[in-house]
């Protein structure tokens, strides 16, 4: 068996300041590769000699890689902060138009949304009913709060449109923080609306932050 205390695994090359790219350059096949039988991942096994790691470390072209790696690496991360500071901004900048409807056309919009939600996730059918019964279930009146519920649903789908504000943000630090951000904006348009809704706006602004 290989004594692996002489070797460094691809994830120890990138804790010793190594990129994808310079291990590929520098070192080239790896000295041990395969499968291990022991793991169930299939990914493969790469291992390369410590003592040949340490030998081009020491070298004139590690030390000018390195260097570029981590100025590569800083530039990323000012044009990420660039664009992410851009994208809060943007958000809390951008006016929100929420649908005005009349109260019984957004209580009848609201249902259908909730209907066709259902119908996108159909249950067992009864034996013995038609395929068709089972994809239309008879319509029963929401209680009071599920109809809040569905009604902030409905109007969250309704500004759909706003989530293309996040595009170009793939940090999960900085999207996090964005999607927070809109989500905020958001409820509060629709509370600002719609009155009524604004407990059950407040409340999922707590539960989704």
């Amino acid at each position: 068996m290989t004594d692996r205390t002489t070797y460094v695994a691809f994830a120890g090359m990138r804790r010793r300041g190594w990129s994808d790219a310079m291990v590929q350059e520098l070192l080239g096949t790896p000295d041990v590769q395969g499968r291990d039988p022991r793991r169930w991942s299939l990914a493969p096994v790469r291992l390369y000699l410590l003592a040949r790691v340490e030998t081009v470390e020491r070298t004139p072209e590690f030390t000018e890689a390195a260097a570029l790696c981590r100025s590569r690496a800083t530039a990323y991360g000012v044009h990420a902060e660039r664009r992410r500071a851009a994208v809060l901004a943007a958000i809390r900048a951008e006016p929100i138009e929420v649908p005005l409807l009349p109260r019984p056309e957004l209580e009848r919009r609201a249902v259908r949304h909730r209907h066709l939600l259902g119908a996108r996730s159909p249950g067992p059918r009864r034996e013995g009913a038609p395929p068709e019964a089972a994809a239309r279930p008879a319509p029963v009146p929401p209680p009071s709060g599920a109809l809040v519920r569905w009604q902030v649903s409905y109007l969250r789908h309704a500004l759909a449109r706003y989530e293309s504000l996040l595009d170009g943000l793939y940090g999960e630090t900085g999207r996090g923080e964005a999607e927070r951000l809109l989500r905020r904006r958001l409820y509060e348009a629709i509370a600002a609306a719609y009155p009524p809704l604004a407990r059950e706006c407040r409340r999922r602004m707590e539960v989704e932050r």
